[in-house]
């Protein structure tokens, strides 16, 4: 996948997924071009084992296929810009 992308992997009836979507939001609003891909994950998918997923919500950044970033869990809308700034 050319160019800057974001692979969140979660759930909807997770929790913490669900507490971090409004900090997700809030650091997206901000960059409206960037691709944002929601994975719903289980423990028997191997997309997100493949990214060596382990807890939920986990952000992936990745520029050109390649990972430059990565959130776990995130607590605030810095943690989720911290893992963006490599796509500037």
């Amino acid at each position: 996948m050319p160019g800057p992308a974001v692979i969140e992997f979660g759930n909807d009836w997770c929790g913490h997924c669900r507490r971090a979507q409004p900090l997700i939001a809030e650091t997206f609003a901000a960059h409206p071009r960037l691709r944002h891909l929601k994975i719903a994950d289980a423990s028997g998918k191997r997309l997100g084992r493949s990214f060596g997923v382990k807890l939920w919500p986990t952000l992936v950044v990745l520029v050109d296929g390649r990972e430059v970033g990565r959130v776990v869990r995130p607590q605030s809308a810095d943690d989720v810009r911290a893992a963006l700034a490599a796509v500037r």
